[in-house]
């Protein structure tokens, strides 16, 4: 199933690359539309995924239908009362206003509290509210890798009755298989998917080490960029989003570490593991020490403070929406392993027990529609699980970030990473090894040998407390996912 799910994928996001010239216009009605990224995520919860596959050729698009009308809501009204629902995404308060002035702006059918906070938070709420029997979250947006853990713990509704009212909209198949989390009833709707893309100012091009290309660029080549442009300059114009709130540790578990090791978790430690930090120095030896404070990369983009970086696609759009002339966005780096990058997707939910279950099944249905899509597209970077989602007039900004991702998911040797999954609430504790092995190792210096031995045994003992198994780019594991 996954090698037709990165073909759909790669078709899709073909398309938002070929559709004609845009306007400044509001969004319209839809066309034919893309998928960003290969989300190769596992069909089981919580058994562990296999190998992400290289990446396959997409063929060519065909012509896009002609437009329709967005579709008329098909599900019942919703019942009198607040609609709260939960989101681990948009957390950022630029996206959290979007989503509530700008995409819920037209939901009529309940008064929709949208709350977005951080994994943790939101999967402590969800399964504390289970077990005192006083629910009061209704819907629940939140990635593929959480669901699992939320099954497990009885925090779920079944959705299978409500996939027939949906029947009008394209939503990719292997998207609603996946929602199924390995059994035979729809716990999720698939709602949106993102992934993170280089992106460089004009200005930093003409210092690209010789015969190097922006398109097909190694790590090892982003550091010879990086000391050219402080040759130059005088000034270190790499950066990366390694603030408190900063994207950096998916840049580690996604990027760094699979386009090294081929692995994450499993090859912790390895002696890939010391070449990958060892050259990850050299880039940082080029990189402004304000990268430490950076949350999401488009403001020191805009202010010039960093000339090149790699970052969330919602959290670099504002470069291109501002300054739609300055800058151009490429696949990330490879490395000796590939040029793998990391597919998120999400989904909603409906907490079990919910009290505005059709509150909440009226919102799933109108988040799905193509024009909503399309809207989140626009406003905050998260692109379509629709087959049919995109318009034909789409901001250049838009269209200029997409080439990034278009780019990226074509490239000979792309190969998907996936989000952790089956860590629930620990996703953090999972996060801060990350965090904590860069630190000590990057900042402070300390030994990298020493540092993955001490780091890889936290790694281990967490995994063991969450048995939680492996999952791609790591091999499959019969018991939790360690470090060797």
């Amino acid at each position: 199933m996954k090698k037709f799910l990165l073909v759909a994928l790669v078709l899709g996001i073909i398309l938002v690359a070929c559709v004609p010239a845009p306007t400044a216009t509001p969004v319209p009605a839809p066309t034919k539309a893309p998928e960003p990224t290969k989300a190769a995520v596992p069909t089981t919860a919580p058994a562990p995924a296999t190998s992400a596959p290289a990446a396959t050729k997409a063929p060519e698009p065909t012509k896009a239908p002609e437009p329709t009308k967005a579709p008329a809501p098909t599900t019942a009204p919703a019942a009198a009362g607040p609609l709260v629902f939960v989101s681990t995404q948009n957390t950022p308060v630029e996206e959290q206003e979007k989503m509530r002035n700008v995409i819920l702006k037209d939901f009529t059918a309940a008064k929709a509290d949208f709350i977005s906070d951080a994994e943790g938070v939101i999967v402590d709420r969800i399964l504390a509210e289970q077990k005192s029997g006083k629910v009061s979250a209704s819907l629940i947006g939140v990635l593929h890798g959480t669901f699992p853990n939320l099954l497990a713990a009885n925090a779920l509704e079944d959705l299978t009755p409500l996939v027939p009212k949906l029947s009008d909209r394209p939503i990719v198949k292997e998207f609603m298989t996946l929602g199924k989390l390995g059994t035979d009833k729809q716990y999720y709707i698939p709602w949106m998917q993102a992934t993170y893309v280089m992106v460089a100012n004009k200005k930093a091009l003409q210092y690209l080490p010789a015969n190097a290309k922006i398109d097909s660029l190694t790590y090892q080549q982003l550091a010879e960029w990086g000391k050219n442009i402080t040759a130059a300059t005088k000034e270190k114009k790499i950066g990366f989003p390694a603030g408190p709130t900063g994207l950096m540790h998916r840049l580690t578990q996604g990027y760094l570490y699979p386009s090294y090791t081929g692995g994450l978790v499993t090859t912790y430690r390895s002696d890939d593991a010391v070449k990958m930090w060892t050259d990850f120095k050299a880039i940082w030896e080029y990189t402004n020490p304000q990268s430490v404070t950076y949350n999401n990369m488009q403001d020191p983009l805009l202010s010039e403070e960093v000339w090149v970086t790699i970052d969330h696609t919602a959290r670099v759009v504002n470069a291109f929406k501002n300054k739609p002339n300055d800058f151009v966005s490429a696949p990330a780096p490879a490395g000796p392993k590939g040029r793998y990058y990391m597919s998120v997707l999400a989904g909603l939910g409906i907490a079990k027990g919910a009290p505005n279950k059709a509150g909440a099944e009226a919102l799933i249905e109108y988040l799905t529609r193509p024009n909503i899509q399309a809207i989140y597209l626009r406003e905050v970077s998260f692109y379509p699980v629709l087959e049919s989602a995109l318009p034909t007039d789409l901001p250049e900004y838009v269209r200029l970030e997409a080439d990034g991702v278009v780019k990226q998911s074509k490239a000979s040797d792309a190969k998907v990473a996936l989000l952790p999954i089956g860590l629930g609430a620990k996703g953090g504790d999972f996060n801060k090894v990350m965090q904590d092995t860069l630190t000590r190792i990057v900042i402070k210096g300390e030994d990298i040998k020493t540092v993955l031995n001490d780091q890889a045994n936290q790694l281990n003992a967490l995994m063991t407390e969450l048995k939680a198994p492996c999952w791609s780019p790591d091999p499959p594991s019969t018991g939790a996912c360690q470090a060797k």
